[in-house]
């Protein structure tokens, strides 16, 4: 019997408990589901970072990991775990990623804000732009920037990824490197953050890099809080280089009642709800996983820890 060690808060466990059961008995699974247990008889950890479990030396027959959250930059550099680690990719968490987005760039696309805003009964019609003439860049194009990426093209948007390493997707300008990054912001009207944060791309959009974005751009950024310079964007849109700024996470969280970004009139602060896991299409994704493992097939979605995601 295989034995797993839910290993997240109490809330977690009472929102996974029952369609974890199910998936993993849908999966032909024989199974122990447990959230406390003698180390050395763990098979599998289904993990949320801020759990109590820290030190996996114990944990003797461990073969997996299995994160409950996309982010795993918080596990990644944990030199006691030795054994594959997979992060959480899930359907529903990839649609609730690209509904959001699709809703914050056509609120920009369309500055909708003008009308809603309107107090004055002034009547002043406006011609938007139609998507066709519109540059969107998208940086980092994996599981959900790639599925970010797809639907704006689709909407007929011209759409720019780029990514570290080269991907091919169709319908899309696809970047890579220091000068596609570059080319990548200077096309980008509106540009969307959806990299995994790492030493790499912790501020990467600095000064230097958020004055390359054209005159009135648009920052949307759902990824990670610390792929900004808080001040860096600040300055900028005080500038006048940058129209808006629309944020779903931050360095702290929830974000400081003081903070700017709170009484910026040209930021929007949403409660890091671009996305978030759903436990019924994860359950499932979990449950594939561990029916690889015992079948000592490839596990989905596999941490390269040496990149950090």
């Amino acid at each position: 019997m295989t034995r797993i060690l839910f290993a997240a808060n109490s809330k977690a466990w009472a929102d996974y408990e029952a369609p974890l059961r199910k998936a993993l008995d849908d999966a032909g699974q024989d199974f122990e589901l447990v959230t406390e247990s003698d180390p050395s008889s763990v098979d599998y950890i289904v993990y949320a970072p801020n759990s109590r479990v820290q030190n996996f030396k114990p944990y003797s027959s461990l073969k997996a990991v299995l994160n409950l959250w996309a982010g795993v930059e918080n596990v990644t550099g944990n030199d006691t775990l030795s054994v594959p680690l997979a992060r959480m990719v899930d359907d529903g968490m990839t649609e609730g990623m690209v509904e959001w987005c699709i809703a914050h760039v056509m609120r920009h696309h369309l500055d909708t804000d003008i009308d809603i805003k309107r107090t004055d009964h002034d009547w002043q019609p406006r011609v938007p732009k139609l998507a066709r003439n519109r540059c969107v860049s998208v940086l980092g194009i994996g599981a959900l920037g790639g599925a970010v990426a797809k639907a704006l093209a689709a909407l007929n948007f011209q759409v720019t990824g780029w990514s570290r390493r080269p991907r091919d997707i169709p319908e899309i300008v696809c970047l890579s490197g220091s000068d596609g990054l570059i080319e990548a912001l200077r096309n980008a009207e509106i540009l969307i953050l959806l990299l995994p944060l790492t030493p790499e791309t912790e501020n990467l959009l600095n000064a230097e890099r958020l004055s390359l974005l054209p005159k009135g751009a648009v920052v949307i950024n759902p990824g990670r809080g610390p792929l900004i310079d808080d001040a860096a964007l600040i300055a900028a849109l005080d500038a006048g280089h940058l129209g808006h700024a629309t944020l779903d996470v931050f360095r702290i969280e929830p974000l400081p009642a003081d903070h700017p970004f709170w009484s910026h009139p040209k930021v929007t602060v949403t409660p890091h709800i671009a996305s978030a896991t759903r436990v019924e299409s994860a359950s499932r994704v979990i449950a594939e996983n561990i029916r690889r493992g015992e079948r000592g097939e490839q596990f989905l979605h596999l941490v390269d820890r040496s990149r950090g995601y």
